[in-house]
């Protein structure tokens, strides 16, 4: 559909001369959002599934709001690179579509954008968690909100004097944004990919190959409805902004059509953690091996690799690295690593992407059939699973039960 907005100004160089209408596209999720600003309600949760148009849609309706009134806005997400791929990029694409676009207004450094009737819209990961605690703001939108800590929520929250606006993929089968969502303050907006008018055929499709793959995942990421327990493999990890001092290993699954996955697994405070640390595709083991000496792996580091490789493991080996053949039981090896509270570094994008996915086969009732889980998108999970198996294996550790 497509809906008028007013554009308090055009531009001829720095010069404004007078108010124009402007004719921009959007979808059904614009007009959503757009009539929950008018409401008294603090929160705006866009909850929904995978491509359904969310943060595209809430990136258009902050720039018309910096356009017609005066505000400060912040966008904010567990890291900048997952921005940068995602709303900072929509705000890029939609504010040159529609000729807003100035290089002068732009700070690139601190990924602010300036409108010259005051209003701003700055961007900002949480890799540091301090950020949250710095400046307010009028208007908040977090992306995958559920991919924050409910304390870094927190203080966003109270900094922020007017709308809190969240979106998320419901994959979890338990979120602290579920409450705000249900609450009596929030105005909730559900979607699915059938509501994003800019959506391909070939996207489409690739969303409806969930219905096959498995029922799971088509009922988060095709229908976008809240998780359940009984198909979710790991369901107990949480996010962490720091990794304590601890014993640490590596993870390694091999790629080339597929990425190659390193993941670091630090064992401390009887927990794991994980961070990512290599997620490429195409990569021969020559690439592999230029690259491996500048991701901060001492030659003495345990590396667990993938031992369906045994001549790439040789080669890496035969390079001066430590690297083992994993123990690769694939039930004994994931009840390892849900034997202990799973905590995942906020940068560990792809990581984060997986372990929300990651399933047991189950029939179309939602039944789980066998102890073997859904072989899509488990390249770093493999790699995790290596790492933690393997080691507790080696050394005999105690933690954890099986």
């Amino acid at each position: 559909m497509s809906r008028f907005f007013y554009v308090p100004y055009i531009v001829v160089g720095n010069i404004f001369i007078f108010a124009l209408m402007v004719k921009i596209q959007s979808g059904k999720l614009f007009k959503l959002n757009h009539e929950a600003l008018s409401s008294n309600k603090r929160y705006i949760v866009n909850e929904g599934g995978s491509r359904s148009g969310k943060s595209f849609s809430i990136m258009q309706l902050l720039i018309t709001i910096c356009i017609n009134s005066r505000k400060t806005i912040t966008v904010v997400s567990h890291s900048l690179p997952h921005l940068k791929r995602g709303a900072l990029r929509d705000f890029d694409n939609i504010i040159r579509a529609f000729g807003w676009y100035r290089e002068e207004w732009h700070n690139k450094t601190d990924n602010i954008y300036h409108f010259p009737n005051g209003s701003y819209i700055e961007f900002f990961g949480l890799e540091d968690a301090d950020k949250a605690r710095g400046a307010g703001r009028n208007i908040l939108f977090i992306n995958e909100a559920n991919l924050i800590s409910k304390q870094l929520f927190d203080q966003l929250d109270i900094r922020t004097t007017e709308k809190v606006i969240i979106d998320l993929n419901p994959s979890d089968f338990d979120s602290y944004c579920y409450a705000i969502a249900d609450g009596d303050n929030s105005i909730k907006i559900h979607s699915t990919y059938k509501d994003n008018p800019f959506l391909s055929e070939i996207q489409k499709n690739v969303i409806e190959s969930y219905k096959d793959a498995d029922q799971m995942l088509w009922q988060v990421f095709g229908l976008g409805l809240r998780g359940v327990s009984a198909e979710q493999i790991y369901s107990h990890w949480k996010i962490t902004d720091t990794i304590p001092e601890g014993e640490v290993c590596y993870g390694l699954d091999f790629g080339f059509r597929v990425p190659t996955a390193l993941v670091k697994v630090t064992l401390a405070e009887n927990s794991i953690y994980a961070e990512e640390i290599l997620y490429q595709q195409n990569l021969t083991t020559g690439d592999f091996l230029s690259i491996l000496p500048n991701l901060g792996i001492n030659y003495y580091d345990e590396i667990f690799a993938d031992a369906a490789e045994p001549k790439t493991i040789q080669e890496i080996y035969q390079s001066g690295f430590n690297v083992k053949a994993a123990d690769k039981d694939v039930y004994a090896g994931i009840m390892k690593v849900k034997s202990q509270p799973l905590y995942i570094k906020n940068n560990s994008l792809n990581l984060l992407n997986e372990i929300k996915k990651y399933r047991w086969k189950s029939d179309g009732n939602g039944k789980v059939i066998d102890k073997q889980p859904v072989k899509l998108n488990d390249h770093i999970l493999d790699a995790l699973r290596y790492a933690v198996y393997s080691k507790s294996k080696q050394t005999k550790l105690t933690w954890g039960v099986l």
